[in-house]
This record gives C-alpha cells, sequence and structure tokens, in this order.
C-alpha cells in the first residue's frame, strides 16, 4: 500500500481527489493512513464546495448588480454626465451601490446615488426594488424630499432589516438651479467654475428604512460650467480612514484636477478620482456619478403665462411667430403655430388656472405646455362626423417627437420640432 487515492465528494457531486504516495523506503500505508486520508478528503471537500458555491453567489450576485445599473447614461441638454462602478477588492463582497440620472420634463434631470447596507444577492436585489421605485418617484416630477420620503416608506415595506442610504437631486438647466436632499447618505462634492471645491452640507436625514424622520431639500446654485460629483461610502471610507478624512481627499482631489484644467473634463475627473484609492482602500464597492451643468442660455428660452380664454390659441401663436423670427427658425413657424395651437386649445378646454407655454431652443425646438388638470390627453379615432379629436393625430404626424407628463400640479403637454440646417458661410 504505497499509493492512496480518496475523492473529494461535495455535498451533490465529486469535486476532486487526493492522491498520497509514499516513497519505496518508507513503509507502507496503515489502516490509521487510510483513516486520516478519508477524513482530510471530508473536510477538504466541503471547504472546496463551499468555496465553489460562495464563488458562485458572488458571481450572480455581481452580474445581477450590474445588471441592475444603467446600462448608458441619458443625454439630457444643458448637462453632460460620466459614471464609474467599481466592485470590492474582494469578489465575494458584492454590495447594494446604484447610481442613476433619469430625464425630466422641461429638460431637467434627476441625479441619484445610493448605497444599500450589506454585502450579499440580497442586497443586490433589493438595490433593484429600490432603483425601481425611484424611477417611478421621479417620473411623477415629485420633490426630492417627497421621493425619499416614498422610498422610506417602500423600504420599510421590504423588511426592518433593509437599510439603505441615498442623495437625490434635480438639475434645471433653464434656471440655473439644483435641488436636493439626503438619506444618510455621504455629502456631495461641487466643483465650482473658478476651481473651488465644496462639500455640499446638505440636511443629513436618516437611511432609508428608518421611517418617521422627515427630508428636508436645499436649493444650490448650479452655474453653466460647475461640477456636481455623486459616490457612494466606498469611495470615500475604509478601514484605514473615517468618512469626513475621505471627504477632505476627495475634495483636494478635484480641487488639484481643476488646477490643470478648468473645467476638468469628466471622463479623465472620474479616472482621476478612483487613481485616489489603493489597494487598502478596495473593502467596499464604487458607485460615481458626476455631472456637469451648461444649462440652457436665457437667450434660448421663451416663457408665457396664458389664461384660459378663447382667444388663447391666437395669442399663442402670435407669440410663438414672433419668437420664431428673432431665432430666424422662419421655416417652423407654420408648423409650429399649427401644433401649439392644438395643444393650447386643448388646454384652455380643461385647465381652472393660468396656462403655461415655453418654447426652448437647444438641438431641437421643444414647446411645453402646461395646466392644472392631471388626466393625460390620449389619441383617438374621431368618427366621421365629430367636429374634434384629430388635434393629436396632428401632433402625432407633424412633430418629431411628443409626450404628456403629469405633475403634482397638472400636466405638460410637449413636442419636439426638428431644427433646419445651418446654411454654410459664403464667406
Amino acid at each position: 500500500r504505497r499509493v492512496i487515492v480518496a475523492p473529494l465528494r461535495g455535498r451533490r457531486r465529486v469535486v476532486g481527489a487526493v492522491l498520497l504516495l509514499r516513497r519505496a523506503d518508507r513503509p507502507p500505508f496503515t489502516e490509521d493512513d487510510l483513516l486520516v486520508a478519508s477524513q482530510l478528503a471530508t473536510h477538504t471537500a466541503l471547504g472546496v464546495d463551499k468555496a465553489v458555491l460562495y464563488g458562485r453567489e458572488a458571481y450572480i450576485a455581481d452580474a445581477l448588480q450590474r445588471a441592475m445599473l444603467p446600462s448608458s447614461l441619458p443625454r439630457s441638454t444643458g448637462v453632460r454626465l460620466a459614471s464609474r462602478y467599481l466592485p470590492a477588492a474582494e469578489t465575494a463582497r458584492v454590495g447594494g451601490d446604484w447610481y442613476d440620472a433619469i430625464p425630466l420634463p422641461g429638460n431637467r434631470v434627476a441625479l441619484v446615488v445610493g448605497d444599500v447596507m450589506g454585502h450579499s444577492m440580497t442586497s443586490a436585489a433589493i438595490m433593484g426594488q429600490l432603483r425601481t421605485t425611484v424611477q417611478t418617484l421621479a417620473g411623477l416630477d415629485l420633490p426630492p424630499e417627497e421621493v425619499l420620503h416614498h422610498l422610506d416608506e417602500q423600504a420599510q415595506r421590504l423588511g426592518s432589516d433593509h437599510i439603505a442610504t441615498c442623495v437625490y437631486g434635480v438639475y434645471d438647466p433653464v434656471s440655473h438651479r439644483l435641488v436636493m436632499a439626503n438619506a444618510g447618505h455621504p455629502p456631495p462634492v461641487f466643483l465650482h467654475p473658478d476651481g473651488r471645491a465644496e462639500t455640499l452640507r446638505l440636511p443629513p436625514g436618516a437611511p432609508i428604512g428608518v421611517g418617521g424622520v422627515p427630508f428636508e431639500s436645499v436649493e444650490v446654485p448650479a452655474p453653466p460650467g460647475a461640477t456636481l460629483l455623486l459616490y457612494t461610502d466606498g469611495l470615500v471610507e475604509s478601514r484605514t480612514r473615517d468618512v469626513w478624512s475621505g471627504v477632505e481627499r476627495l475634495r483636494e482631489r478635484l480641487r488639484t484636477a481643476a488646477e490643470t484644467t478648468r473645467p476638468p473634463q469628466l471622463e479623465p475627473l472620474c479616472d482621476c478620482v478612483l487613481d485616489m484609492l489603493g489597494p487598502e482602500d478596495r473593502d467596499d464597492d464604487i458607485a460615481l456619478l458626476a455631472a456637469r451643468f451648461d444649462g440652457i442660455p436665457p437667450r434660448d428660452v421663451a416663457y408665457w403665462f396664458l389664461e384660459p380664454q378663447a382667444q388663447t390659441p391666437g395669442r399663442a401663436r402670435r407669440l410663438v411667430r414672433r419668437v420664431l423670427q428673432r431665432w430666424e427658425l422662419d421655416s417652423l413657424s407654420e408648423s409650429t403655430e399649427l401644433l401649439v395651437s392644438e395643444v393650447v386649445t386643448n388646454a384652455v378646454r380643461y385647465a381652472t388656472r393660468p396656462i403655461t407655454l415655453r418654447l426652448l431652443r437647444t438641438e431641437v425646438l421643444r414647446c411645453e405646455v402646461g395646466d392644472d388638470a392631471p388626466t393625460l390627453p390620449r389619441m383617438r379615432h374621431a368618427a366621421a362626423g365629430d367636429e374634434g379629436g384629430r388635434g393629436l393625430f396632428m401632433v402625432n404626424r407633424l412633430a418629431r417627437r411628443w409626450g404628456a407628463t403629469r405633475l403634482s400640479t397638472g400636466k405638460v403637454v410637449w413636442f419636439e420640432q426638428t431644427l433646419p440646417a445651418k446654411r454654410p458661410d459664403p464667406s
């Protein structure tokens, strides 16, 4: 007996074998050696089996988490976006970090970063549910503090042991304002156009899932050229550094980056931020969302309040015609006036308060008509004898895109038209 082969039997299958050899100048194996080899193989098999299962769970959780993150960020007028997601150095430590950017009516965009506490498939699954909830709440155009309030309620319904942190903000490129609310999350860092890096001291709020704690929104000026950085705690906290030391380190990193290029490019800026991490700083997942605020110049915006009266559609057409002449878009005047007349007429029919009419000139010509009636318009087939019911068919036919969004104050119906190609300069 100079060879022992002991199979490594896992819970469901054989995962390998142990081969023990004894040289010719040594005594042969005994029955006791066989018993020791059997026990060694049993314990080894259980360890290997657990490692395989643990690695498989980590792989599935990581794949689940990445699948729930946005595959790409939206292209929104007046703001540029960049993001990074970096898993923890220990592959089994899959967490619930997420980020998102959600287009809103009026060329606004919602920016959100969150972190479900814990590292497991459950954390990744809860993250997916909370991210979906945020998208739904953002679509209702609720203020940031109300979004966090309803998100907190949803987390409590999922179970009292599911705690998360989150920061949620809405950027308006027309007013150049940023409204934000925080639920126990590390503070955003704001890079001013002049290169100053500032930690935004938002009211911290309680983490999502605690319940019974109100949230508070703060309005921050966001001038063109400013940059906002949202991140999870894995970027600033580690076993060797507390959160606030990490935040200060991040702020200094951004300030240094702005000294070289002002304002710094977003993609290199994200890489620069991650480059400050060492091997000892990779204890947790990292989600990073950077936003560069360009805004929409006032010269490209026209805004009116109109009373819901019978003569309002005619007045709206005249106002639009004058603006398009000023913008040298006379070729769009006829179609735009027709579309505005149809949408405003529908708003006058149901509104009880002044109607809003806004024109935006960006990559497209966008028109928005708002009223206080919450019912969204729907295309319907008009009978041959009907006098109305064809307006939305006309909008659908003539507009490049159109839609309607329900707001907390009513709704907004919008349409877009393609801008005419610029004529080449004769010189």
